[in-house]
């Protein structure tokens, strides 16, 4: 048996797999000018969103690469999407699969990925004077669906 202190992975060998589906969102603030330059396709390094997506469902994939304790979980789904507002970026991440154990931690390595993709390839355009970001952030990065089962 292990100590309550010792690193392992839970055991989910007797679990049945069953429909599971998460949701995470997130955002990031950018200056207006920053967003508008977005919404033109103005950014240097080409289109914020196509390669914003491509991260997020990177990270998905190997969520189990970066959070150690993670089940490696054959995905069957994954949805990145965005919304512009005035000065932010918003995010949602929806993974699905059938296994034994939640994709919740999936949803949110994916929102994650994309948000810093999004702050990466603004970045220029976001520093002040000093090369820093005052107004720059991601924030309120959460689970806002999980399902499991007969109620997917």
């Amino acid at each position: 048996m292990n100590d309550v202190n010792d690193v392992h992975m839970v055991d989910i060998e007797g679990k049945a797999d069953v429909r599971r589906i998460a949701a995470a969102r997130g955002q990031i603030i950018l200056k207006e000018s920053t967003v508008e330059a977005i919404r033109e396709g103005r950014i240097k390094k080409g289109n914020v969103f196509d390669v914003a997506r491509t991260a997020g469902i990177l990270a998905v994939k190997k969520t189990p690469e970066t959070i150690p304790l993670c089940h490696p979980i054959p995905i069957t789904g994954i949805t990145v999407d965005f919304e512009l507002s005035q000065n932010c970026v918003a995010c949602t991440c929806r993974v699905s699969a059938d296994y034994k154990t939640g994709v919740e931690m999936e949803a949110l390595c994916g929102v994650s990925a994309a948000l810093l993709t999004v702050w990466d390839m603004t970045k220029y355009l976001e520093k002040d004077e000093t090369g820093n970001y005052p107004d720059t952030r991601i924030t309120g990065i959460e689970v806002v669906e999980k399902r499991k089962g007969g109620d997917s």
